[in-house]
């Protein structure tokens, strides 16, 4: 059976478990039971995570995201993560990767776009900001044989409806295209088929919301 991982903040918390519902049958999907929050947490944790979910060095892909946190702006101030330093933790988090999983696939899926009509003036984020972020990350990773799973893109026209509040998209219609947009990338590299996930009857795992965060 295929192994692949799945690495990101609150964003990859709303798909992990459809992605596993749908892969069931044909590959094992790890995930931390946490969000994974800045680039640079990503850096400093992964090898932990690795170790005490005993994923193994042998996963076939890592799809993995970061950089919400790290464009986050509070109280009228700068990003919490200068561009130049998410880059250069971008490039670190793929070498590390790729020494813990080093027969993987890897995917990189940028930042997706918030709601800036329903954020909080004290604690926000900006789209053109994200998008200077997520064209940093894709300089970061040029040159590698990285995939890009364009979310920001995908997310950048969807109705109110499917989103659950200024960030996230923990609706039906939301897990359903996100996740099956993670799906339909992970499924191409490895060439597997998924089965169809009851989005009515789906139960994503249960994060409370400290755990969850912003």
């Amino acid at each position: 059976m295929k192994k692949i991982v799945l690495i990101g903040d609150s964003i990859r918390m709303g798909y992990d478990k459809y992605v596993k519902d749908a892969l069931v049958n044909s590959v094992e999907v790890f995930y931390p039971q946490e969000n994974c929050r800045f680039a640079e947490y990503v850096l400093r944790y992964a090898h932990e995570w690795r170790n005490n979910g005993e994923w193994g060095d042998d996963v076939d892909l890592v799809h993995w995201n970061a950089g919400l946190w790290d464009v986050l702006e509070l109280f009228g101030d700068e990003p919490l993560t200068s561009i130049s330093y998410y880059g250069e933790t971008i490039t670190r988090i793929d070498k590390r990767l790729r020494m813990l999983f080093p027969k993987a696939k890897f995917v990189f899926a940028t930042s997706t776009n918030v709601s800036e009509k329903m954020s909080d003036p004290d604690f926000t984020r900006h789209n053109a900001t994200i998008e200077k972020y997520n064209a940093e990350a894709l300089r970061a990773l040029s040159g590698t044989d990285t995939v890009i799973n364009d979310l920001y893109s995908l997310t950048s026209s969807v109705p109110d409806s499917y989103r659950s509040d200024w960030v996230h998209f923990y609706t039906p219609e939301g897990t359903e295209l996100i996740g099956g947009k993670v799906l339909s990338v992970i499924c191409d590299l490895l060439d597997i088929a998924p089965t169809e996930v009851n989005i009515e009857n789906f139960h994503p795992e249960r994060y409370s919301k400290e755990t969850i965060g912003y």
